[in-house]
């Protein structure tokens, strides 16, 4: 998908999810939300969902696609690595990633975006994978950004 479809995409997205998300006391209702609307309208994720800390482990949250490594090892992959940079990580090719959890071995990219609670505290990350490589750019990194803080 060229850029500019792509940015008009998240802006509709983000407005619809905005309308949806109508109460942030139901964050794991709302966390389901993000993942539907995101999975089904961007072409390119394969594997869309949360990880939550939970008593210092990285525990599956609401996602969609295969099933998932339900606990990720602690301090490996790049879940791990938006944890530790509190910041987006943004992976072109997953087999050139130090220490990549392969959770379904047709992912070739990622995206993780840090999930924090209204104190700025990381409470976990959203992930996205695609099937396909460099499927990740500035745009996603923008909007996926963006439509993490709506939570």
């Amino acid at each position: 998908m060229d850029t500019n479809k792509k940015y008009k995409r998240y802006e509709r997205l983000y407005l619809q999810i905005e309308g949806l998300i109508n109460n942030r006391d139901y964050l794991t209702a709302n966390m389901a939300t993000v993942v539907a609307v995101l999975h089904h309208k961007m072409d390119h994720f394969f594997w869309t969902g949360f990880y939550l800390l939970t008593e210092g482990e990285l525990i599956v949250g609401p996602y969609q696609g295969p099933v998932a490594c339900i606990l990720l090892k602690k301090d490996t992959g790049v879940c791990w690595a938006g944890i530790k940079e509190q910041e987006t990580v943004v992976v072109p090719n997953v087999e050139e990633f130090p220490g990549h959890i392969a959770c379904d071995s047709r992912s070739k990219s990622e995206i993780v975006i840090p999930l924090k609670d209204i104190t700025g505290r990381t409470i976990g990350v959203l992930d996205v994978d695609s099937s396909s490589l460099n499927s990740f750019d500035q745009v996603d990194r923008e909007w996926l950004e963006k439509i993490v803080d709506l939570l």
